[in-house]
């Protein structure tokens, strides 16, 4: 117990003192030990506890219950003067909704309910515990070079580089009380500190548009935290239920309310449908701040706690509702993907689809989709966030998010570009798990034995070819040469060390996840799917030799960019333009002697997946869900 303690109490030590000290080579000093520390914690407390089996801790402390509760009015009331400041009367009224709930059930049920399991770790915690913890710490490091060199080049911006250190740290303890909390008001108290730190992250610039869409943002997890709120005064009211090991042994029907509400809570969170223009919003943060809302932290606590449901609401009207709206989620956000230009969007759009997919599979409920889940939160969490940092650093020396400007990156910025090129090759090539998980979800589709079993057999199949599509265009940009960019001068030569120890580590975490595969399926993710429902999805010997082979040719890739992209030879050849000249500045001889110049550009068909129109569609059709997800309990 000591160490899961560590683990949530920890983060706040190097956040009160990077709050403090303004001084950067302390601060160098103190974010690069915490972060070692909190990973080194986080594989020793893995290892420490790999029994499969979930352990709980009985920590009877009311006294906490108390600090807790005080430090929850702090955050209403600081929502709530930040609301008036800035005139935001919704976000506004949600916080004082939420405050009142908070303080009717202190002031009702608090007294009379005892809970003395708090604490709890099984296998789908420390997952979620070793990416939080080496992920986050990843981002953390490459944060200290990033936000020194934004400054210098945005002026405009106040430098509240203290603050936001403090903040992302904050935001780490949160996450681990969210993971290791049995005690749902503890859970809570996580939840909402995720929310406040979302909130500030995303408005760190203060300009106009960042208060706007870090307000967006609040309000919609405000709702999700005014569900979860209400639903644990129901279950405490109707069955005294106040501990969430409890809440999934339960058989009474009774639950399915406040579980739906939960739901709805993780929905919010993880940005699915109708509620994902917050994460969309959450872009105008600094890199770093993305890169912890859409990989490895924020969205991450939505799915978790829907997965962590998902028995509940097997073949209820619910947990269909749950999967319609993840379904939709997916088939709209990879729409849409296909025709951003933005790599920041599309990254964003990505990250919702790929929620949607996990939220979907968790909705259904079965011990097939729920081990696909799991995977997918993996696989997801360390491409994604290695995609983020790299496009972050692009945009810093190329001052660009524009996906056609970073045309024949492998030779301005060969090393970025490889890493780049290893986070999409995660997303959506095989050996790598995304793919392989996607596989999983739609054999668990097909098992299905009701009429949710056809929809999201299209919904996976359509999805998952747009998002073949978007990827491999992307890829095809940063890997295209042309004659008139051979001699670029490099432009990666000035990047700061942290930048390339975090890009390099996820790039290899890409490849070591998949190598180990089968190990960890066979040690964590099977043994958490049968301590649920009794019997467990595993991949077959024969598909486990060709995934190895393919992880050994896979491997050769990034090798043979870094060769070629040396070796003069294989780096640059002419192109054939079928019999017509072509020199040096990509300019060829057309008819009648007219000279063309060559272009190289991606098809964005916005008239078939324009975000606006598709948007608006998938937002309708995923409200209606929610309605009957609510509405239609049972």
């Amino acid at each position: 117990m000591i160490y899961l303690l560590f683990l949530i109490l920890f983060p706040v030590v190097p956040a009160l003192i990077l709050l403090i000290v303004p001084n950067y080579t302390i601060r160098k000093i103190v974010v690069i030990v915490s972060s070692v520390i909190v990973s080194a914690v986080s594989i020793y407390t893995a290892i420490l506890y790999f029994s499969g089996k979930p352990v709980y801790f009985e920590l009877d402390a009311e006294w906490v219950d108390k600090i807790l509760f005080g430090i929850e009015m702090a955050i209403s009331m600081l929502v709530v003067v930040l609301s008036i400041r800035h005139k935001k009367f919704i976000a506004l009224l949600l916080a004082l909704m939420q405050a009142g709930l908070i303080v009717y059930f202190e002031l009702t049920s608090a007294h009379s309910a005892h809970v003395s399991v708090n604490l709890y770790i099984d296998p789908l915690s420390i997952i979620m515990m070793l990416i939080v913890g080496i992920v986050g710490s990843m981002i953390n490091i490459y944060a200290l070079s990033y936000m020194k060199e934004y400054h210098a080049h945005h002026k405009e911006y106040a430098d509240r580089g203290r603050f936001f250190f403090f903040l992302i740290f904050i935001f780490m303890s949160a996450m681990y009380g969210i993971i290791f909390s049995n005690n749902l008001m503890w859970l809570f108290f996580s939840w909402e500190v995720t929310t406040l730190c979302s909130f500030l992250l995303i408005g760190y610039t203060r300009t106009g548009e960042a208060v706007d869409n870090s307000f967006r943002a609040l309000i919609m997890n405000l709702l999700g935290g005014v569900a979860f709120i209400g639903a644990i005064i129901y279950l405490n009211t109707t069955l005294g239920i106040l501990e969430l090991d409890k809440l999934l042994a339960s058989k009474e029907a009774i639950v399915l309310l406040p579980v739906a509400m939960l739901c709805f809570a993780g929905i919010t969170k993880s940005a699915q449908l109708p509620f994902s223009s917050w994460l969309l919003g959450a872009m105008v943060a600094p890199t770093p701040s993305s890169a912890l809302l859409h990989s490895s932290t924020m969205v991450k606590a939505g799915v978790f706690i829907i997965i962590k449901l998902s028995p509940l609401i097997t073949g209820t009207i619910t947990g269909n509702m749950v999967a319609l709206v993840g379904g939709l989620t997916f088939l709209f956000g990879s729409f849409i993907a296909i025709s951003q230009r933005n790599a920041k969007k599309v990254l964003a759009y990505s990250t919702i689809a790929n929620l949607g997919l996990i939220v979907a599979c968790a909705g259904l409920g079965t011990y097939e989709t729920v081990w696909a889940a799991v995977f997918l939160i993996i696989f997801h969490a360390v491409a994604k966030s290695l995609l983020f940092l790299m496009v972050g650093t692009v945009e810093m020396k190329l001052h660009t998010k524009d996906i056609e400007h970073m045309s024949s990156l492998i030779v301005k910025m060969p090393r970025v570009a490889i890493m780049m090129v290893v986070g999409i090759c995660g997303m959506f090539v095989a050996p790598f798990g995304m793919l392989i998980s996607k596989w999983a979800a739609l054999r668990a589709f097909i098992d299905l034995n009701n009429y949710m079993a056809p929809i999201m057999i299209l919904f996976i199949s359509f999805g998952g070819a747009a998002t073949i599509f978007f990827w491999s265009k992307w890829m095809g940009t940063l890997l295209s040469i042309n004659n008139a960019q051979m001699h670029e001068k490099l432009k990666e030569t000035k990047i700061a060390w942290p930048e390339w120890i975090a890009g390099g580590a996820l790039a290899v975490f890409n490849g070591l996840i998949c190598a180990v595969y089968p190990l960890i399926s066979n040690y964590i993710v099977e043994p958490y799917v049968f301590n649920i429902y009794g019997k467990t999805f595993s991949m077959e010997l024969n598909n486990i030799i060709i995934m190895m082979v393919m992880i050994g040719m896979i491997i050769l890739l990034p090798v043979m960019l870094l060769l070629m992209q040396r070796n003069k030879r294989y780096r640059y050849r002419d192109i054939y333009m079928s019999g017509r000249n072509v020199t040096i500045n990509q300019r060829f001889d057309g008819s009648i002697g007219t000279k063309k110049e060559l272009k190289l550009n991606n098809y964005y068909m916005e008239q078939y997946f324009g975000e606006n129109t598709l948007l608006k569609a998938g937002a309708a059709l995923a409200l209606a869900a929610n309605i009957v997800m609510i509405a239609g309990f049972r």
